[in-house]
């Protein structure tokens, strides 16, 4: 299924040129930093056939990110396709590692350092945000001065295996604690199992540190 994004200022446009850089000023509107793009060179042929109303849109897995390919579909009066390239600059801020991380770090303010450039160059998923990374743990080792992207991080663990943990349980009109021992990992949202004094295993979510949500 194509993923298209419409307006009548975009349809209503006179040309395909027109109607492309419409479609781009749009859909770059929330792109981290200042954003310029550059439009490759456009068919001949599409631009001399007669056409009332152009429909821009992103292939399926398509992002305006770098080097990017749009597709344009006259709608009337013959339906035809042209896909352009385009090339897409943001510039802004990204974080760099200020010194080597190792794997099962907690990322501390001190190891990042800011650094300014084209984040259309860099991959998607590169952080932008000291937030985005503080108090995260480093999933594999990451070398001095690299871009930090999200997927090299994971959450911090709020409830660990063998820790005591409090169980908060939950009804209609009623919240019962408990205590008991972690038996798994979890980060915040996902589910932890406890055993409670009795034996009893109950599954909750945690919710924060040393502390399990079971709902009733």
């Amino acid at each position: 299924m194509l993923l298209a994004v419409m307006s009548n200022s975009v349809l209503g446009q006179a040309s395909l040129p027109a109607a492309l850089d419409e479609f781009l000023r749009i859909q770059t509107q929330g792109l981290p930093g200042k954003v310029s793009y550059g439009v490759g060179q456009l068919d001949q042929h599409a631009q001399n056939t007669p056409c009332s109303a152009f429909e821009p849109f992103l292939p399926p897995g398509g992002r305006l990110w770098g080097k990017a390919m749009v597709g344009v579909r006259c709608l009337a009066p013959k339906v035809w396709t042209v896909y352009v390239p385009v090339q897409v600059r943001i510039t802004g801020n990204y974080l760099v590692t200020a010194r080597q991380l190792i794997p099962g770090q907690v990322v501390a303010s001190a190891d990042l350092r800011t650094q300014s450039g084209d984040l259309g160059a860099l991959p998607a998923n590169v952080v932008t945000d000291p937030a985005q990374a503080i108090g995260k743990t480093v999933r594999n080792g990451i070398a001095v001065g690299q871009p930090l992207r999200s997927d090299l991080l994971t959450a911090p663990w709020l409830v660990q295996q063998g820790q005591s943990v409090k169980l908060l349980s939950t009804g209609a009109g009623f919240t019962v604690t408990n205590e008991g021992k972690a038996l798994n990992n979890a980060t915040e949202g996902q589910i932890a199992q406890v055993r409670t004094a009795s034996g009893q295993v109950v599954s909750g979510v945690a919710r924060s540190p040393g502390v399990v949500e079971v709902s009733y």
